[in-house]
């Protein structure tokens, strides 16, 4: 889906990501990689597919868009140092573009560590006229906070009385919040007011919903 904010043309992909095409920008939030052996390690067993979608994603995205840049808004790896980081350098350092982390909660790993995955590290970037965060900000006109954190999903009533929860982009007027990237994150179900707009996430496309049903 294709949508303006700030005279600047963004595209919100079905996967999470976001695209800037006029910078050939993409952006994900709370990928949370390494989550899978984290609670294998702690004796809770996840599925064994969630560790490699994350790559399967970004190969799917790079076929899509021409990347000059990624921006991790924040929780890129889910806690430790696990094996899944060992996978994530590989990868990393295979890519010629540019990556930056947004550094999140969950990005406790030392600083040396992302360094040596090719990527530059801040708390927070002005990138006019967004505001890169990983924890929503108010942020004020002209800016706008690109950011994550929330995990950010909605409750949809289908025709037949069922409900379904589906994650979402959610825009606020000066702030537009990415879904979680990462497979098994769980979601934090919104409750948009009516200067909000929220796009789901469908299996092939997002969709606008302009009036949320409770």
């Amino acid at each position: 889906m294709i949508v303006e904010i700030h005279h600047e043309v963004l595209e919100l992909s079905p996967t999470g990501a976001l695209y800037w095409p006029a910078n050939k920008a993409l952006f994900i939030a709370d990928a949370h990689i390494g989550k899978v052996m984290h609670f294998r390690k702690n004796g809770i067993a996840l599925p064994t597919e969630v560790r490699f979608s994350f790559y399967e994603k970004i190969a799917h995205l790079l076929t899509q868009f021409e990347v000059a840049t990624l921006y991790f808004l924040g929780d890129l790896f889910h806690s430790d140092h696990n094996s899944e980081w060992v996978d994530f350098c590989r990868w990393a350092n295979q890519q010629a573009f540019k990556k930056v982390l947004i550094e999140g909660n969950h990005d406790i790993l030392p600083k040396t560590r992302f360094e040596q995955a090719g990527l530059e590290v801040y708390t927070a970037l002005d990138l006019a006229p967004f505001y890169l965060s990983h924890h929503p900000i108010e942020a004020t006109a002209p800016k706008i906070n690109l950011c994550g954190h929330l995990h950010p999903g909605v409750r949809l009533k289908g025709l037949g009385g069922q409900y379904l929860k589906a994650p979402c982009f959610y825009k606020k007027p000066h702030q537009l919040i990415l879904p979680a990237f990462g497979g098994f994150t769980g979601m934090y179900i919104i409750k948009p007011t009516a200067e909000d707009q929220v796009y789901v996430l469908g299996e092939s496309a997002v969709i606008a919903v302009n009036k949320m049903k409770k």
